[in-house]
């Protein structure tokens, strides 16, 4: 599902990504944000690395927040939701540049970026669906992603404070769902598609 709506014709190449390298972006995206929010790694004094959703940003970093509503935190239903916000920061945006080797300079040089449409750096549109990935990482159970659509309705700049929002909308049988997912920056609807997820038993401890 793409859109040409916002961005005119012919639509930006660098925003035209099939559901698969979006899905591979994502899993980048998010990686990339694990290493510029500096999160602890095991080490050989026992210490653990706590569950990303009790992990803090550091330093003076946004602070992420999640939010879900469900009867019961501990299964999944029809009418579910799942968001997770957080401000896109420019060390974000190289991160991610660096993670996906995606270093148009729309997304890294202010000048560049303001010759053209956008006026100005825009962040990475697979680096902004990766949001959409973290809210899911707050769905109970091991999540995997078996598709994601995704509709490119506007940019998302540095700076900006933006949240993924997840509604479980179908119950496909054999432990997988369908969603709806959308990425708001305000009241404006940045990104809006779709999502298939099997929810598997967590591992074995």
């Amino acid at each position: 599902m793409m859109s040409t709506d916002w961005y005119g014709n012919p639509f930006l190449d660098k925003w035209a990504e099939t559901s698969t390298q979006m899905v591979e972006n994502a899993i980048a995206a998010n990686r990339a944000a694990v290493q510029a929010w500096s999160v602890p790694e095991d080490d050989d004094t026992g210490t653990e690395t706590p569950p990303l959703d009790r992990i803090e940003p550091a330093g003076d970093l946004p602070e992420w927040h999640a939010e879900m509503s469900a009867d019961d935190p501990t299964e999944v239903s029809v009418g579910d939701t799942f968001t997770f916000t957080k401000t896109i920061s420019d060390a974000d945006v190289k991160s991610f540049a660096a993670a996906s080797g995606d270093t148009n300079p729309l997304h890294l040089d202010e000048e560049y970026g303001s010759r053209t449409r956008f006026k100005g750096r825009i962040a990475h549109g697979t680096l902004v669906g990766g949001l959409i990935s973290a809210a899911l990482a707050r769905v109970p159970g091991l999540v995997i992603y078996l598709s994601q659509d995704l509709e490119f309705l506007g940019p998302v700049r540095i700076d900006d404070r933006i949240s993924a929002n997840c509604e479980i909308v179908e119950d496909l049988g054999d432990d997988q769902y369908r969603l709806r997912t959308r990425v708001l920056n305000g009241e404006d609807v940045a990104i809006d598609g779709e999502a298939v997820i099997l929810i598997d038993d967590e591992p074995d401890e």
